[in-house]
């Protein structure tokens, strides 16, 4: 299938993670970004030191996080199922223990959970408020990592939003890049959001 925007993201995520860092899948879903981080952060065990990373996994439906678990418990080994922890919330907010300026990269896939209730979908408020709060998290060298979904109307609405948001943070703190596929229509498009500065 034609998904530019999955190859594009991951591309993105090799460049930046490595072992020992700690990621947020603030939108798990189904687990295939989850599992894709997973295998980022602790796949390569090469150096026999141990990996002190951690992964995050956030979802308001309980039915998504326990279709994320199944799907991470069926590839990954007990040690790395265990550094992941799950929570369920909305993804506006993050878990009071995370550390300001201590993650390498967080993860929005917008939209509503594929094979679902369509209805179920992130919204622009709650999705612009998660980005406020994520911003703070991110350590210099780290950014967000989020894809839009405009083909419904409420997706196009939550595009709209967060590119508003992101144009105007601050450019000398953070660099904003949006990529779009012009010629279709409808497409899934991918904002990256970078901390340049330790500075916020």
């Amino acid at each position: 299938m034609y998904k530019p925007h999955i190859d594009l993201s991951h591309a993105y995520w090799k460049k930046i993670v490595k072992p020992c860092d700690h990621v947020i899948d603030a939108t798990c879903g189904n687990g295939h970004d989850t599992l894709f981080l997973a295998e980022l952060l602790f796949g390569d065990n090469s150096t026999g030191q141990e990996n002190q990373g951690s992964l995050i996994a956030i979802d308001k439906q309980a039915s998504a996080l326990e279709s994320c678990q199944r799907r991470l418990k069926g590839e990954l080994p007990e040690e790395v199922l265990q550094k992941i922890t799950y929570y369920q919330q909305c993804h506006s907010i993050f878990p009071a223990s995370i550390e300001k300026g201590s993650v390498k990269l967080i993860v929005y896939n917008l939209g509503y959970l594929p094979g679902s209730d369509k209805t179920l979908t992130t919204l622009s408020d709650s999705t612009c408020q998660s980005i406020t709060n994520a911003l703070p998290l991110i350590c210099q060298g780290g950014c967000i990592s989020i894809t839009c979904y405009p083909g419904t109307a409420a997706g196009k609405l939550e595009e709209e939003a967060v590119l508003t948001l992101a144009s105007g943070i601050p450019k000398l703190q953070w660099s904003c890049c949006h990529h779009r596929w012009l010629n279709r229509e409808h497409s899934p498009s991918l904002l990256i959001i970078s901390r340049l500065s330790a500075e916020i």
